[in-house]
């Protein structure tokens, strides 16, 4: 009986650390997720309104399935009994890589929906996108009670994740 009471003791103090971990993973992950796509995207200089839709729309799919991906590998790693519904629990706790997607696409689905110029609008993303990156680095390490210079050190090599991003697709073009 006491084993049980300190396992679930451990399993709540664990859910919570984890919360923060997949905010800052996911976070990171869908904002750089985020840059690539759309990087990869306006590789052929489609600046149409319609190929804007069309790329939110591609970024949305391909989160949702990275999503899915990465909840399902926890799911399957995992080597402890799974109740009936820890399947659906593990992919609703991927939420912070949608989350962090999210935002772009609504930069690119609001080009195609005229209500700014589609053209160009990559840039914006990133930018977007370095912000994102730098604040979850900021933020989480705060969280963690790293002091101020430490955390925009964290926050500023999250953003160099995205400054990757954005160099690798100017050099590729």
């Amino acid at each position: 009986m006491a084993d049980s009471t300190a396992d679930s003791t451990t399993a709540v103090a664990r859910r919570g650390h984890d919360t923060r971990e997949a905010l800052l993973f996911g976070g990171v992950y869908g904002s750089v997720l985020a840059c690539s796509m759309v990087a990869a995207l306006s590789q052929y200089g489609h600046t149409s309104r319609a190929s804007r839709r069309y790329d939110a729309l591609w970024l949305l799919v391909t989160a949702l399935a990275s999503a899915l991906a990465h909840g399902y590998a926890h799911y399957i790693a995992e080597r402890e009994p799974h109740r009936r519904w820890d399947v659906l629990r593990v992919l609703v706790d991927e939420w912070p890589l949608i989350a962090a997607v999210l935002p772009t696409v609504l930069l690119l689905a609001g080009a195609g929906w005229g209500w700014w110029p589609p053209k160009g609008v990559e840039y914006a993303a990133f930018v977007l996108n370095i912000v994102l990156l730098f604040t979850l680095g900021l933020v989480t390490a705060r969280w963690s009670h790293r002091t101020w210079l430490v955390a925009a050190g964290t926050g500023l090599v999250d953003a160099l994740l995205g400054v990757i991003v954005v160099v690798a697709n100017a050099i590729i073009k």
